[in-house]
């Protein structure tokens, strides 16, 4: 008796385990701030031909008009991420920053190369630069004179802080925003964190406001886009067909046994 159904239920069980993955760092990444959530997307595997569509079935010039083409089962195509965007949180923090509309932060990792942020979560280091709570530049780089009493940054991009001892607010530079052709392809990293590659094309920067980026909004948060509730019910799915494929495993075998017995 042939045993496809097993290796066929095998894939399937193993999609599903793929796709519980993928939800559970959904879930796990509810509270992150800019966190894009991840989908998974499947496609059936290879045909086996037993008899071809349109393959003579007679002298007669019949025809077999659907074939008998065997699918072997379903694989991972691949995971894709949505870069719809989060709720907006309101915290008051003049160094918590949001992009309303397309644009990521660009931030300077340690070896020189630039990743690429929703989360606009910044703080102060013990130079004064603008940094990620992990210490990496806001690039280009800003930086805070000592003593500065308050620091506000308008929708263009651009901060100003208030010196003690000045009446105008000094204008100490302005947060310049990439974006992509394809943000869908850039390759995450961590940290909140995304990397340019091929498949995303190259950055295009320019300042918030200016050819089509988004503007900024000081004292806010995005949060991330998953929908709780969403997930919750494709945890769900995915676990009945899970149980489905498991029961078409204890069922062929059920029958091979049968078969052997006979």
């Amino acid at each position: 008796m042939s045993s496809k159904s097993l290796s066929i239920a095998a894939t399937g069980m193993s999609a599903q385990q793929q796709r519980v993955d993928t939800i559970a760092n959904n879930i796990a990444n509810v509270s992150t701030p800019g966190f894009r959530k991840a989908m998974t997307l499947f496609q059936d595997l290879m045909y086996q031909v037993q008899h071809a569509v349109g393959a003579p079935t007679s002298d007669d010039n019949t025809l077999d008009l659907s074939g008998r083409i065997q699918g072997l089962g379903v694989k991972l195509a691949s995971i894709v991420r949505s870069h719809e965007p989060g709720t907006i949180t309101k915290t008051d923090r003049p160094l918590d920053v949001i992009v309303e509309g397309r644009g990521f932060f660009q931030i300077e990792q340690p070896d020189g190369d630039i990743g690429y942020t929703r989360a606009g979560t910044f703080e102060v280091n013990p130079n004064g630069e603008i940094t990620t709570p992990e210490g990496y530049h806001l690039s280009p780089h800003i930086t805070i004179p000592e003593g500065a009493i308050e620091i506000t940054i308008n929708g263009d991009g651009q901060v100003f802080a208030k010196i003690p001892g000045q009446v105008a607010m000094q204008n100490l530079g302005q947060i310049e925003l990439a974006a992509f052709p394809n943000a869908g392809g850039l390759k995450p990293i961590g940290q909140n964190l995304y990397l340019e590659t091929s498949a995303s094309g190259s950055p295009i920067t320019a300042y918030p406001g200016v050819n089509g980026m988004g503007t900024v909004l000081q004292g806010f948060l995005e949060s991330s886009n998953v929908n709780i509730i969403q997930e919750l019910t494709d945890l769900i799915t995915a676990q009945r067909i899970y149980e489905f494929n498991s029961k078409v495993v204890e069922t062929s075998d059920e029958m091979m046994q049968q078969v052997s017995r006979m």
